[in-house]
Parts: structure tokens; sequence; C-alpha cells
């Protein structure tokens, strides 16, 4: 990116001559980079995750049990967002959370490299761990390059670093999937170690061009506090490891002892969290009712995270088995269709960000509750398109990989319809006392989601089935028609955001 720094006195904010990054705060380059180089690691990790579980030389469990542990895992990495968040404003700061974070995520990596199955699940533990001390703390960094949020170059800054996400998620599959699939699995494990290495290292390096703020401890610990928080924490995992020991050594231990607490935690803590929230006597009238009104956003795009999610876990495993995986003659790996979406993301948000604004221009821009009504119903057909590649199967046949494809395109343009506008409105809905707070639950929207895929994984159900994929495509579209039908009163709850 050396060819993107270069010296400027003219952009807005910037004081005196020196290195930009597009027109932004050097600062910029350093976490874009970083950003890149962990998402290249994570969606190399996640393309390669179901098919390793399901693989005679990997794993070679059921499909079931496959799609419940990469559930069970995405969920975990959202819920974990919301304690990291905590950790640094409590703890560390976010420059150094994420400095943690990265090697914490490195060493999950480089645990799930090594050729043995217990350090395989230790290994995701430790990916989860960091993923949510980085995912909460590395965009608030990017907050902190720009002055205020009146600076005119704040919304660019995001765009670019969108960006960067979306470029680690494009190649990763492509490279950690390709000598995954075809050389060895474990080194492509090692591959993403090898991302998450140059990212840290980028960080590290780059660490002088960020802003000081990113440094400090918000709301500090006292040491009692400190010191009682370290006591709780050793007492619940001292009380983990009891328990845990004694059903390994009775002989009853089985995967879920661990995937069924994670999972039911992935449904109890959002209704919990959203619950105290909502209850908080200190709130004022207008505040309680966008909360009542979020809620509405919140139950829908947990059921749009259910069925999105699956392009890596049911789609990806169908993929594996049952579709030809070529076109034109030319084959590829199953973990090359993780690169679609975020292909499609960087080739559509600006068309989308330009649909917007024109509509806006003449009156027309949907309302929020609209957009989220569009994205339900699209992820919904996208599964019943997925009808068509499930019957060719039963059929005895191969599913051409242009089905795959198109389900990846319906559900995206459902992303772009619901996902960036539910990160815009739970910033303007949030109620002042916990506006820090507010992204986490947004997060645990998709942590609701995934434990409720994760949830019917472990009992059994056979998601890949045509019944149940019609019964999650009428759910999405049903729910897609009750946020359409109730649009205005959902307004109305919203009081002045639109």
């Amino acid at each position: 990116m050396a060819s993107s720094l270069t010296k400027d006195s003219a952009t807005p904010g910037t004081p005196g001559p020196e290195k930009t990054f597009f027109g932004h705060p050097r600062g910029l380059a350093t976490l874009f980079m970083t950003e890149m180089w962990e998402r290249f690691s994570y969606y190399g990790m996640r393309a390669l995750l179901p098919l390793y579980l399901v693989a005679p030389g990997g794993l070679h469990l059921s499909a079931a049990t496959a799609t419940a542990i990469y559930s069970v895992y995405l969920s975990l990495v959202y819920l974990l967002a919301l304690p990291g968040g905590w950790f640094a404003d409590r703890v560390l700061g976010p420059r150094r959370t994420v400095a943690v974070a990265g090697a914490v995520i490195m060493l999950g990596h480089l645990t799930l490299a090594l050729p043995y199955a217990g350090s395989f699940y230790a290994g995701l533990g430790l990916v989860a761990i960091g993923s949510g001390l980085l995912k909460a703390n590395i965009s608030t960094m990017v907050g902190h390059l720009y002055d205020g949020p009146d600076d005119p170059r704040r919304d660019g800054g995001f765009t670019v670093f969108y960006i960067g996400i979306n470029v680690g998620a494009f190649v990763a599959p492509l490279t950690i999937g390709t000598v995954g699939e075809n050389v060895n699995w474990h080194l492509g494990f090692a591959l993403a170690a090898v991302g998450m290495a140059l990212g840290l290292a980028q960080f590290l390096l780059g660490g002088r061009y960020l802003s000081p703020r990113s440094d400090v401890v918000p709301t500090p610990m006292s040491q009692a506090e400190k010191a009682s928080t370290l006591r709780k924490s050793a007492l619940w995992a001292a009380v983990a490891l009891v328990f845990y020991t004694v059903v390994g050594v009775s002989g009853h231990y089985t995967l879920n002892w661990v995937m069924v607490p994670i999972t039911v935690a992935g449904l109890v803590i959002p209704v919990v969290v959203l619950g105290r929230i909502k209850r908080d006597r200190t709130l004022d009238r207008a505040e309680r009712s966008k909360m009542s009104a979020y809620i509405w956003f919140f139950v829908a795009a947990a059921v749009f995270w259910m069925i999105y999610d699956q392009g890596g876990s049911t789609l990806s495993i169908f993929a594996d088995s049952s579709a030809k995986n070529s076109v034109l003659g030319w084959g590829f790996p199953v973990s090359w269709y993780q690169s679609v979406n975020p292909v499609l993301i960087m080739a559509l948000a600006p068309v989308f960000a330009a649909l917007w604004l024109a509509l806006a221009r003449r009156g027309k821009e949907p309302s929020t509750a609209t957009k989220f009504a569009f994205g339900l119903i699209l992820v919904g057909l996208s599964f019943f398109l997925f009808l068509a590649p499930l019957a060719i199967a039963d059929g005895g046949h191969k599913a051409a990989a242009l089905w795959l494809v198109a389900i990846y395109f319906v559900q995206t343009v459902g992303e772009l319809m619901l996902s960036p506008v539910g990160l815009s409105v739970t910033t303007k809905m949030a109620p002042a006392k916990y506006a820090s707070q507010m992204m986490g639950v947004w997060f645990l929207a998709v942590t609701a989601g995934d434990a409720t895929t994760g949830l019917l994984s472990i009992a059994g159900v056979d998601l890949n089935k045509t019944g149940v994929v019609a019964l999650e495509a009428v759910l999405a579209v049903a729910a897609g028609i009750a946020v359409w039908m109730y649009r205005k009163r959902v307004k109305a709850l919203m009081g002045d955001v639109n």
C-alpha cells in the first residue's frame, strides 16, 4: 500500500504536510492492513472449517454435527465481542487489547494446525476469544483517528476500512482454501496463522500512527474491582474445570456437553441484555419507545443471520457432496464459494449507497423497517431457490455451481438491505447511556441466529433436507411480511429516527 501514502496538506482536518492514506490519517493504513490480514486468516479458516469437519481425512463427522460446531463457533465469536469491548474499556484500552487479540488469534490458528482432535477444538476456542477481543475494538480505533463525528472524512474512512475487510475475505478462500483442500488441511490452518502474524506485525510497526486516544482506558477498574473480578473468574473457571473433569472421568463426555451450554447462552444472553436495557427506569419515554422498536429489528436480524450464515455451513457441505463445482469444465475447490459474497459486496455496496442517496434526494428513500422487511424476504427467497439444487441432488444428479452462486447473490442483496442499515439504526436508536454497548447488542443478533442453527443441528435436524430448508424460507418471508405490515407502528415507536 506504499503507493497510496502521499504528502498532503490540503486534506480537511489534517494539520500540516504529512503522509496520508487515500487522503485519510496515516493510522488508517495500519488498521486497514491489520483488519485485512485478520479477516484473511478468519475467513480462510472459516471456509475450511465445515469441509474439514466432514472430510474422511479430517474429523469425519456427520453433516449435522459439523453444522452445529460451525454455528456454535460463529455464535461464540459474536457473543465474545461484548466482553471484548468491556475488557478494553475497563482493563487494557483498545490498542493493547487489539495487540493481545492478534497474538491469541495467531496462537489459535497454530493450534488448529496441529493434527490432533483435542488441540483442534482448543484452537477454535482461542480464535473465537481473539476475534471477540479484536472485533469490538478495531472499529473504535478507526473512529479515534478523526476529529469527532462531524469530521468530513469519517464516513469515507470507515468505507476504506470496510474494503479492507472484504479484500481479506475475498482472497482467503482462494489461497487458504486451495492449500487446505488440495495440499493439506493443517497446512491451510497454518497459512491462516501466517496471515494473522502479518497483520499483527503491521499493527505493532505502524502503531505510532494511531491516535493517542486508543491507548486510553476509558473507565479503568479500581484495585478492589480487579481483585473481585479475578476472584469471580477464578471461581467460575474452577467450577467448569471440576465439572468437565468429572464428566470426562465418568465416561459421559461428548461434544454436546460444551456445545449445548454455549448455544443456550447464545439465546439467553441477548434476551437478558435487551430486557435489562428495556426495563431501565432511568431511560426517558422516548428512549424506551425506541428500544421497543429496536426489538423488532433485533428479532428480524436474528432470523436473517440464522439463514444467511448457513452459506458457510449448510450450503458448503451441500456443495462438497452434491454440486459439480466447475464452470465450463474448469473445476475449483469448494471453499472458493466463500469468495463470492465479498466480491459481490465490493461490487454492489457502492450501487446501494448511490441508490439510497438518489432516493433520499427525491424524498422516496424506504424506511428502515421497509429495508429490513425486504432483506428478510430476500434471504427467505434464497432458500426457496436452494430447493432447486436440492431437488436435482435428490434425483441423483450433481447441481450446477451457478445455482449456488445465484443463492449467494440473492443473500448478498438481502445483506446490503439489512446489515449496514442495522448498524446505522443501532447507533441512531441507542440510548445515550448505552451508546457504546448497543453495537455489542447488535452483534448479539448474529449470536442468537447462529445459536438457533446450532441448537437445531445438535437436536439432529438435517438442515440439508428439503422440508427444513422450505420451512426456514417460509419463516424468513413471513417475518419480512410481518415487519412490512407493521412498519407504520414500528416507525411511530422510532420517534424522530427514520
